[in-house]
């Protein structure tokens, strides 16, 4: 019986994804350099990738980069490509829906929880959620199944009266490993990723409804 659902953040419900990477491959053109779409994946959906956007451009260049610089400036243009993003379809219909059939609504993240909060906040969804699993809450983040435990656990369910709903490939990895039934909604930037390890991928949550999914 289903019990709860627990949302992946970044690129599930918002996307801020594209955003990041529109504003480093900007960065990169500024320096005469290109950031590759397929490099740039291996990001998506963790923060524990191992790869440095600094390191990778300094060495297409030939040389260092005055990285407070290019930090202050992208992180600017990101501000602005964020300016009047809202949530992705179907979002806050599904939230409805889980207050409705009295689910407990979750979220398992591989950012800060003060990343988390600024986003939530932004889109006026912060009370929507019970339950908040951040990185820094956690000794691993995706793909491995640290945060989604944690949220499971803060959730007070069990893996299989849960439902997890994400957008990257690692994001995917990480619900599975921790057992749970898993939704994917690709975002414009994982749309072309192998999101085959998911149970069910939809083009938006606007397509099913909760009760469609779980057979409610």
């Amino acid at each position: 019986m289903l019990k709860a659902i627990i949302f992946d953040l970044d690129g599930t419900i918002l996307d801020t994804e594209t955003p990041e990477f529109t504003s480093w491959q900007e960065a990169y053109s500024a320096h005469g350099a290109s950031l590759d779409a397929a490099v740039w994946s291996q990001t998506i959906g963790t923060s524990d990738s191992g790869w440095d956007p600094y390191d990778h451009l300094e060495a297409l260049v030939g040389r260092p980069v005055d990285r407070m610089a290019l930090q202050a400036a992208r992180h600017a243009r990101f501000d602005d490509l964020m300016a009047a993003a809202e949530a992705r379809p179907g979002i806050v219909a599904w939230l409805d829906e889980a207050r409705d059939l009295g689910l407990r609504v979750g979220l398992a993240s591989s950012s800060g929880a003060a990343w988390v909060s600024r986003f939530l906040d932004a889109l006026g969804l912060r009370d929507r959620f019970a339950v908040l699993a951040t990185r820094d809450r956690v000794a691993r983040s995706k793909p491995a199944p640290d945060l989604y435990e944690l949220a499971l656990s803060d959730l007070g369910v069990r893996a299989d009266e849960a439902l997890a709903v994400e957008d990257s490939p690692n994001g995917v990895a990480a619900a599975k490993a921790a057992g749970l039934f898993c939704v994917a909604v690709p975002n414009p930037l994982t749309a072309d990723l192998a999101l085959d390890g998911a149970d069910l991928v939809l083009g938006s949550l606007a397509e099913r409804s909760i009760r469609d999914v779980a057979g409610m």
